[in-house]
């Protein structure tokens, strides 16, 4: 009860973020989503007609465009302009890749275009490495987010470095979103017991044998993890130790 994922002015129960490219049918992708239980969507701007795409989503969902699919400043900044004046958001995922076969961001041009569209009103949630000075200055910048990548967009490797994670969690302020590479339910889990303010999720869904099923098994596992990680895990010891108590056990002894 009372436990939301709070970013910028606005607050969401699940703390399942979902993507929507990449279903083999627009009806198995709607199943999916609404499977998930998630409450926000992103749809790629450089992908989709605006109001003709979205117009197919649940209209319950709050959609997140994202500039997939730039590589400088400059084209992500325009791509976030169109998406303010298509679908009427200030909200904003930015995205600024820096190399083709890896997908990773370029932290430079990222830091250019976060600076850039905070200072023109935009509520930036940017994909981001978990290199900790980098999320520091875009926290720093004014970002509403931070959504670090757990391994390579799509490669389904699930958390690379969970170290970096949980330090990104014990040294910012603001909500933790972990984005891409994640492969199964599995590692959505682990992230939010790392601590996680919430996870998005799209390949690893929308190429599943069974989106559908996999959308509720993703919905279950952030429910999880969430609660795991409020529940406060046991210490890690090197040696055993008796989940029995010692005191009052039968006496074998011979006499």
């Amino acid at each position: 009860m009372g436990d939301f994922l709070e970013i910028g002015p606005k607050k969401f129960r699940s703390r399942l973020l979902v993507g929507t490219a990449g279903y083999p049918d627009m009806h198995t992708m709607r199943q999916a989503v609404a499977a998930t239980g998630a409450e926000i969507a992103t749809v790629a701007m450089r992908r989709v007609a605006g109001a003709s795409f979205t117009q197919m989503l649940d209209p319950n969902l709050f959609l997140l465009p994202n500039t997939a699919g730039c590589y400088t400043a400059r084209e992500a900044i325009l791509t976030a302009e169109l998406a303010r004046e298509a679908l009427q958001t200030d909200w904003i995922k930015l995205e600024v890749i820096g190399d083709e076969k890896t997908l990773l961001p370029d932290s430079v041009e990222l830091l250019k275009a976060a600076e850039a569209l905070v200072n023109s009103g935009f509520v930036v949630l940017p994909y981001c490495t978990d290199d900790l000075i980098l999320c520091r200055r875009l926290k720093d910048l004014g970002c509403a987010a931070i959504m670090p990548l757990a391994a390579p967009i799509g490669s389904g490797l699930g958390i690379r470095n969970p170290h970096n994670l949980s330090l990104l969690r014990e040294t910012l302020s603001i909500p933790l979103i972990i984005d891409a590479g994640i492969g199964a339910p599995s590692d959505a889990a682990i992230a939010m017991e790392l601590g996680a303010d919430a996870v998005l999720v799209n390949t690893a869904i929308a190429k599943a044998r069974h989106p559908v099923r996999m959308g509720k098994a993703f919905g279950l596992a952030i429910q999880a993890g969430r609660g795991a990680f409020l529940a406060g895990r046991i210490p890690k010891k090197f040696y055993a130790e008796s989940s029995t108590p010692l005191e009052g056990r039968i006496s074998c002894g011979l006499f």
